[in-house]
């Protein structure tokens, strides 16, 4: 692992849902944020968190690294904007319903602001057809190689939200690394089973070790031809 991702301000469907220690008020989210702030201090790592709204970006900015834009706000341009505005990298995701022109474009708008550090972050679209959908969502993979082709922007995968089951995560994260995804947001879990937020989805600390392991064979083995070997 080379980032701490951890959700200080959660977006969820239900109002009844954990929000995120953030949902507690203000004393909570700078409590939390000190909290998280401190972790990655004691294991030299850099730190993201979700900014779900425009009251949020100046006390985030304070404590973290890199900032996330989640899918919801994918489309926030005064949020975008503002966030930029920090000076701060940012990791940005696509919305699951949008395209891939639409995404980049929306991009554009920090860009705009002189903050071209941005992280592009593939999550997975809306399912199509009827009848019962195996996955929470459908991940384009094609879209990370035409991403890169498009930008000069890095783009990474987050395989957990794509599929919303933990038994699908080692190959969706093998196959993003296989089209060439700089990056892979995985959620983990010392014991799934007590998370407070997709707890279907996190897999444990030696089930992300075993992934890393393969996903860096592959990584290699990509590397290799590419490079003529």
């Amino acid at each position: 692992a080379q980032v701490l991702r951890g959700g200080i301000f959660k977006p969820r469907s239900s109002v009844h849902s954990f929000q995120g220690l953030g949902g507690s008020g203000e004393e909570g989210a700078t409590q939390a944020l000190e909290w998280f702030r401190e972790a990655g201090d004691k294991f030299e790592m850099p730190v993201v968190t979700e900014v779900r709204g425009e009251a949020q970006v100046d006390l985030i900015a304070k404590y973290v690294d890199i900032i996330q834009i989640g899918a919801r706000n994918m489309y926030d341009q005064d949020l975008l904007v503002k966030i930029a505005r920090t000076g701060k990298p940012i990791l940005y995701k696509r919305h699951f319903g949008a395209g891939i022109e639409e995404f980049l474009s929306f991009a554009e708008y920090m860009v705009a602001e002189e903050n071209k550090d941005i992280i592009l972050c593939e999550r997975g679209i809306l399912p199509l057809g009827k009848g019962k959908s195996y996955t929470r969502y459908t991940l384009d993979l094609a879209a990370v190689p035409v991403m890169q082709k498009e930008t000069y922007l890095p783009v990474i995968v987050d395989p957990s939200h794509a599929a919303g089951r933990r038994d699908l995560i080692f190959s969706l994260s093998c196959a993003s690394v296989a089209v060439g995804a700089c990056g892979l947001i995985v959620e983990v879990h010392h014991n799934p089973a007590e998370a407070l937020v997709d707890a279907q989805q996190q897999i444990t600390p030696d089930e992300f070790k075993e992934l890393v392991t393969a996903c860096e064979s592959i990584h290699r083995a990509i590397g290799n031809k590419r490079n003529g070997g």
